[in-house]
């Protein structure tokens, strides 16, 4: 009986430090060599053969004597370990690909709402801008060629602004490239319409 509570202790005590060090190791070790594979890189062999050492040498410095010492006390705690840690190993080289992928997925969403927030913040800009040449009518004397639909560069930028709007509230991930586009698409109108190019910095202010 008390060699069993010996062994039982050794098990809460030690289990979760072996699950969690076999697990984190595998994982390491599964996320590196993934990262090795997806890139292609085949020059760094030796750095990449030296970090697996340490990995497994770091990993095997918690996990062995997490292992040995309920093994030593009670003979059962030891087989009961040894087989928690080889189901969180396998555990973890299983779900490793899949976390990856959620935590690359999510990465990628914040990169695209930053990205999509910029491209708002600059849409804005270009949209003031061009209201300066719809809505004040000096300008609109100045240079009627930036609403004249019948040039090519008013058409084309009429168009990129109709594209932009209905991208922006989509959320689409080609908005960015959209407002690109515009911005382009109003300088070109401007140079057409024989705007001069300090001007249109000094009506966006």
């Amino acid at each position: 009986m008390h060699g069993l509570l010996q062994g039982a202790w050794a098990v809460l005590l030690c289990g979760p430090v072996l699950v969690a060090s076999v697990a984190a190791t595998v994982f390491v070790v599964r996320r590196r060599a993934l990262a090795s594979t997806g890139s292609g890189a085949t020059g760094s062999a030796p750095e990449g053969g030296d970090q697996l050492f340490w990995d497994l040498f770091l990993g095997a410095c918690v996990a062995l004597p997490a292992l040995l010492i309920p093994a030593l006390v009670s003979p059962w705690a030891g087989l009961v370990l040894a087989g928690a840690a080889a189901a969180s190993g396998v555990a973890a080289y299983r779900g490793s690909p899949r976390f990856l992928a959620w935590r690359n997925a999510r990465r990628e969403e914040r990169q695209r709402l930053s990205a999509h927030q910029a491209a708002g913040v600059r849409h804005d800009e270009l949209m003031r801008r061009w209201r300066r040449y719809e809505l004040d009518p000096a300008c609109s004397i100045d240079y009627p060629a930036l609403t004249d639909v019948r040039l090519p560069e008013t058409s084309a930028l009429i168009k990129a602004m109709r594209t932009a709007d209905q991208l922006r509230t989509a959320t689409h991930k080609g908005y960015p490239d959209a407002v690109g586009s515009l911005a382009a698409s109003l300088a070109a109108a401007e140079r057409a319409a024989g705007i001069p190019a300090g001007l249109p910095a000094e009506q966006a202010g």
